[in-house]
């Protein structure tokens, strides 16, 4: 029996949801006729959805307040964003709009505050907290902002050299952090994280050389683990031993009074997605409530950098299909106008897989296909989805062309891929366009970057 593309979505899937639906056999997206865009702008096309930012804030910053007060946890929250999953000037000038704070992880990451600075979109009372291994560069541009007045930069030790370091050039007094060791989820390669101090060091550390220094203060302690915010037993034995050491450093150092928990919230790469955020937030409220209760200490605020799932939920990319190669009798091959490996590197690089629609040709039988990229290289194709083990697509028709959409693309892929560098096989980056909505909640477009050129290649190259 054959079946329309639109009928097996709608028998496979809780469709339409909160950002799909089909009008007349195309796709949109946030009440956004998709085809439109394409009209206008073409293919490959990488486009941002703003709102999505502001509304992921509001989301996070709402579960945690309401789960504080239904605690009668004594704590506060703060939110801060984390740069590095797009450091885009637009991307920013949203985040901000939500009285947000900040997270770095290099040293050019201070040069962008710095640049905020400038055209006011902060001042100096923002939070800071400066994550990563810090070279000397990454130092020096920590002091320098503090030297200038930034009051709530808190520096998070990665290793037992760089308060020395930070001291040297910090003119004053300056809080710190320290980041947590963290032990790996046991089928990881190593037992212990790279990044932090081990758990076992940290009490003596501070005891002999931050205890004993009055121009230091450890104000936060940071804990962050790599598979994100899980409700396994790895992940809440993990936050159960950073919060005992929190409570026993805090017994003997009273100006500790924050618990970072870094990032890790997940976002939906699938339409059977499914994660409970607010239970997530109630039980790691109250288990850190617990844990001080138990120990008697005062419940440390709480902060989180949420990145992924801030900004990727607002990212998309649309490619054509340019032709269908038929290679055997069962392996059909839709070519697309652009390249995986450069325009979506998590799907070649860590297998990820994106929401993945099309965006025309509702109406038609579906077919099962791959999908393959520009490339020559062997790996620059897309070949399932993380529903199925498999793509199903409406039919191809040379003389009617099919477009495709993949969703919540908006954290890492540009800063992976190398946005505006050299690509693999040449291929250009894409159009980059801005979509935001005005107070009449008008949808409103505007282009970001056009298509790579040619000369722009030969440029970085040395040829021009």
């Amino acid at each position: 029996m054959k079946v329309s593309y639109k009928d097996l979505i709608e028998q496979s899937f809780d469709f339409p949801s909160e950002e799909f639906k089909e009008i007349d056999n195309e796709l949109y997206y946030y009440d956004i006729p998709l085809m439109d865009l394409i009209e206008q702008y073409g293919t490959p096309l990488k486009f941002s959805y703003l709102p999505k930012i502001s509304d992921n804030i509001k989301k996070a910053r709402t579960m945690f307040n309401v789960a504080i007060a239904k605690a009668n946890y004594n704590g506060k929250y703060f939110p801060c964003y984390c740069t590095k999953s797009s450091h885009f000037s637009f991307v920013l000038e949203e985040v901000l709009k939500n009285n947000i704070n900040l997270e770095t992880s290099s040293s050019f990451d201070i040069d962008i505050i710095r640049a905020l600075k400038e055209i006011g979109q902060i001042d100096e009372n923002i939070k800071i907290v400066c994550n990563g291994y810090k070279l000397p560069v990454y130092i020096n541009n920590i002091a320098r902002l503090i030297n200038e007045g930034f009051t709530n930069v808190i520096p998070i030790l990665d290793n037992v050299g760089e308060l020395d370091q930070l001291l040297e050039q910090v003119e004053g007094n300056i809080n710190i952090g320290i980041r947590i060791a963290s032990e790996e989820e046991p089928k990881f390669e190593f037992y212990t994280s790279r990044l932090g101090i081990g758990y076992k060091d940290i009490v003596d550390y501070y005891r002999t050389k931050i205890e004993t220094n009055p121009r230091v203060t450890l104000k936060m302690l940071h804990f962050f683990i790599n598979t994100g915010i899980k409700d396994s037993s790895y992940f809440w034995n993990e936050l159960n031993k950073c919060l005992n050491l929190y409570c026993q450093l805090k017994h003997f150092c009273a100006e500790l009074d924050s618990l970072n928990i870094g990032g890790g919230f997940p976002i939906k790469y699938s339409l059977s997605f499914n994660y409970d955020y607010e239970y997530m937030a109630e039980e790691i409220v109250n288990q850190i409530k617990l844990v001080c209760e138990s120990a008697e200490v005062v419940e440390p605020d709480i902060y989180t950098e949420f990145g992924s799932f801030t900004v990727g939920e607002s990212g998309g990319v649309i490619y054509s299909v340019v032709y269908q190669k038929q290679q055997n009798d069962r392996e059909k091959w839709n070519m697309i106008d652009s390249s995986f490996i450069t325009t979506l590197p998590d799907s070649w690089s860590i297998n990820r897989r994106f929401i993945l629609f099309a965006i025309n040709h509702w109406d038609k039988v579906n077919e099962r296909v791959f999908l393959g990229g520009l490339t020559c290289d062997s790996d620059d194709y897309y070949n399932s989805e993380q529903h199925v083990n498999a793509i199903y697509l409406p039919e191809y028709d040379p003389q009617e062309p099919l477009y495709i959409g993949f969703f919540n693309t908006g954290a890492y892929q540009e800063a992976i891929g190398g946005y505006g560098g050299i690509q693999h096989c040449l291929i250009p980056a894409p159009k980059h366009i801005i979509i935001t909505r005005d107070e009449d909640d008008k949808i409103i477009t505007k282009l970001f970057s056009r298509e790579q050129s040619y000369k722009s290649m030969l440029k970085i190259l040395g040829y021009l």
